[in-house]
């Protein structure tokens, strides 16, 4: 899976932005545990759980956490690491939701969207791994989708004991993926599931459905002027490529993982239509240059702004390399054609495997998704799928059959990356809402008459909702 880097949604499902709406009657409002004994107290004296700071926040408690984990969950004793969790309590009276990205966990509070509409709580977990929640030495094979569902387990059931009511998972791309992988392996810990653009690349060699999306995606006219800008790209890889390796020079940058600056270029170059489906809109296609009349000033500006000229270096890649070892060992990663690029490719996608330090080994295990489809397909329960009709991402998506119960496929018309429930249509989004009520245990009466009548049990809170915009790759799930 392609990386890129862009101003994007940062944990785009974690601060999704939720719909204002009234607080419903029988909503908590408190956010102190109903016993004698305070939270944090309670929480603290969870085995392996120790407290990295307090943060305040008005109508919350909000706790960065260390929670010591096995490194190995079917051999316990080979070794600990600390993994990274951060708690917004708001009663112990109300239902929680685990929120995690697939990446590093925010530090700052922040709501996902199913625990604004619940009004709940949310522990959100760093995936291990991600720094600085990496067992020293790292033993990459203990890197897998079992293991991360296996942490969430054992987190899950320490603070079930405290956080009694409904639980729900959710997260967005690869936290989406994370929460339907932990479902998979332990059905029986949540009471619903929200999975936002999550892919699912079930034969790995298998891409055609991409090749399908970008000859449909949009408009022609957007299509064509991408792919000119990102033609132009390659045409111009001389003068362009002067100008990255002053850019180079001057940030420090070093290209020993993918092997060279003209590799670095390629791959940044190729993202750039993918890229700009994730994580852009329809209308900012008017923003494109024409590629016969822009300068290469220009044309190194649009790609740079939409995939990120600095990713490809050693530096960026660094914090990734767990996302690349998982997408080539088990999650897969897509390749497409690209036709409109003639013989102008020297390299054509490259694997996860040249984004991976070659002293990390790696081995694909092809049956992994196929087992996560085949079980979603006749098991799912209270599952949600939430999809983007522009996502690139949504062209192979997790899929309902006959033996599925209360769960459902939503997609966004016209919607991006960042696609959330707050998004579909009004019957849609009513229908989603209420589903997300019933499974946390928190419909009001009025809703489990009238699905219609749903709407979340908070109002908007502009920071705790709020989107946060950091340069981070793109072209990952």
């Amino acid at each position: 899976m392609r990386k890129a880097l862009r101003w994007l949604l940062s944990l785009v499902v974690l601060i999704g932005t939720v719909s204002a709406a009234g607080a419903t009657a029988g909503a908590a409002t408190a956010a102190e545990p109903t016993t004698g004994t305070d939270i944090k107290d309670r929480v603290l004296a969870i085995p392996g759980m120790s407290l990295i700071e307090e943060k305040p926040y008005a109508g919350y408690r909000y706790f960065v956490l260390n929670y010591t984990q096995p490194v190995d969950h079917r051999h316990p004793d080979k070794g600990t690491f600390k993994q990274r969790i951060t708690l917004l309590h708001k009663d112990t009276n109300r239902p929680t939701v685990m929120f995690t990205s697939g990446y590093n966990v925010s530090t700052t509070p922040r709501r996902s969207e199913p625990t604004a509409i619940i009004d709940g709580n949310q522990v959100s977990v760093e995936y291990r791994f991600f720094t600085p929640s990496r067992p020293d030495p790292a033993n990459w094979s203990k890197l897998d989708i079992w293991q991360a569902a296996s942490d969430q387990h054992r987190i899950f059931a320490a603070l079930k004991k405290i956080y009694t009511k409904n639980w729900l998972t959710t997260g967005g791309s690869k936290g989406g993926m994370t929460a339907t992988y932990y479902e998979r392996f332990y059905p029986r810990d949540m009471d619903g599931v929200v999975a936002y653009v999550a892919p699912n690349d079930v034969v790995n060699k298998e891409d055609s459905a991409y090749d399908r999306f970008f000859e449909k995606v949009g408009t022609k006219e957007c299509r064509d002027k991408l792919n000119a800008v990102q033609r132009e790209a390659l045409v111009r890889r001389e003068p362009l490529e002067a100008i990255y390796t002053k850019y180079a020079a001057d940030n420090g940058y070093t290209f020993k993982t993918v092997g060279s600056l003209d590799r670095a270029y390629e791959a940044v170059v190729l993202d750039y239509v993918w890229a700009f489906w994730q994580y852009s809109l329809l209308a900012d296609c008017e923003a494109i240059p024409v590629a016969k009349t822009a300068t290469d000033q220009q044309i190194w500006d649009s790609v740079d702004a939409i995939s990120g000229f600095s990713f490809y270096a050693d530096q960026g890649l660094t914090p990734y390399t767990p996302y690349y070892y998982q997408a080539g060992t088990e999650l897969g990663s897509p390749d497409i054609k690209q036709p409109h690029l003639g013989g102008l490719s020297r390299y054509g996608y490259q694997p996860p495997r040249n984004f991976v330090p070659r002293d990390i080994p790696m081995h694909f295990k092809p049956w992994v998704m196929r087992s996560v489809d085949s079980w979603v397909r006749h098991n799912a329960r209270q599952m949600m799928f939430v999809y983007g009709q522009n996502d690139p991402w949504g062209a192979e998506q997790f899929r309902l059959g006959k033996g599925t119960r209360d769960s459902y496929v939503y997609v966004v018309p016209g919607g991006n990356h960042g696609s959330n429930v707050a998004g579909l249509v009004p019957d849609q989004k009513a229908a989603a809402t209420a589903a997300i009520l019933k499974w946390a245990g928190v419909a009001p009466a009025a809703v489990q008459q009238d699905a219609a009548k749903a709407k979340p049990l908070t109002k908007y809170d502009a920071k705790l909702d709020k989107r946060d915009v950091e340069r981070e790759p793109a072209l990952r799930p």
